[in-house]
Formats: C-alpha cells, sequence, structure tokens
C-alpha cells in the first residue's frame, strides 16, 4: 500500500471543509478557520483550492492569512502561549516578563521551539487589564505575570 502525496490529502479534506461551509455568506473566514483546525494552520496547497472554489484569486487568500494573526501558515507547538503586548499589560511589567519568557524558551515571537513543545505570539488585548501583564496557554488565561510565574509556565510547557 503506497502513501497519498500530502497534497492530495490536504486538497480532499480542504476540499471537504469547502463544500460544508461555502454555502455560508461570507465564506472565506470559516473555510480558513475549518482548515486551520484541521491542519493546525493553513497548508499553502489549501490556498488554490479555496481560491477556485470562492471563485477568488489566490492573492486574495493568501492576503486573508497573513493579515489576521490568528492564522498560521506553519503547524504551531504542542502548546500556544500568547502574551499581551496591549498598553496595560506593558504598564505593569509586560515587557520584563516578554523578555524572560523569550529567554527562558530559547524563542522569539512568532517562533516554535526546535523540540516543537511551545509558540510564542504576540496578542494585543486578553481582557485582563486589571491583571495585568496577561497571558493565555492553550486557550487558559493567566493574570498578573511575573517572572516567577513565568518560570512555572516555562516549565510546564518544556515537561
Amino acid at each position: 500500500m503506497t502513501m497519498q502525496p500530502h497534497s492530495t490529502e490536504v486538497t480532499a479534506k480542504t476540499s471537504t471543509i469547502i463544500d460544508e461551509l461555502k454555502g455560508l455568506e461570507g465564506p472565506l473566514l470559516p473555510i480558513l478557520h475549518g482548515v486551520q483546525e484541521e491542519f493546525g494552520h493553513v497548508p499553502t496547497e489549501a490556498l488554490p483550492v479555496i481560491a477556485h472554489a470562492l471563485n477568488i484569486s489566490r492573492a486574495e487568500v493568501y492576503g486573508v492569512v497573513s493579515f489576521y494573526h490568528d492564522y498560521r501558515r506553519e503547524p504551531a507547538g504542542r502548546h500556544v502561549l500568547k502574551l499581551c503586548r496591549a498598553e496595560a499589560c506593558q504598564s505593569m511589567g509586560g515587557d520584563a516578563v516578554a523578555e524572560r519568557l523569550q529567554e527562558l524558551l530559547g524563542i522569539k515571537f512568532h517562533e516554535t521551539t526546535e523540540d516543537g513543545s511551545v509558540t510564542l505570539e504576540p496578542v494585543y488585548c486578553l481582557g485582563l487589564c486589571a491583571c495585568a501583564p496577561s497571558a493565555m496557554l492553550d486557550g487558559e488565561v493567566i493574570g498578573r505575570l511575573d517572572n516567577a510565574k513565568a518560570e512555572e509556565i516555562a516549565a510546564e510547557v518544556r515537561a
């Protein structure tokens, strides 16, 4: 038995997602969310499939993927750590915590550790301004970050 080429699998699964969602008004964003949920990112191979199905250019699809920060063009790590970079968090020491986390993890924003354990992303407001600085780890919000919590987070995502 031979395995299907990766792009054939991407095309087939993307087509299924498109078929389920193309009837919606403004279907591009829901389709992109569905593709990312399926693959963990929006594969390059999916862009022409989406463009053809929606009768728009590949450039338009790419423009949406590259504009919105929540769409990934590469797979994320096993954990996704989002650090708030908004003014309230910065004024409460968020920059120092961000620097410490980058140091502990050995990566910068928009990067994934070599072992694939964590992806670090900036986010501009988690709605926890009263508990600044804040972060979100795998969808769970964390308030009042400090260096001690940063070290706990780094240890947790590396475990």
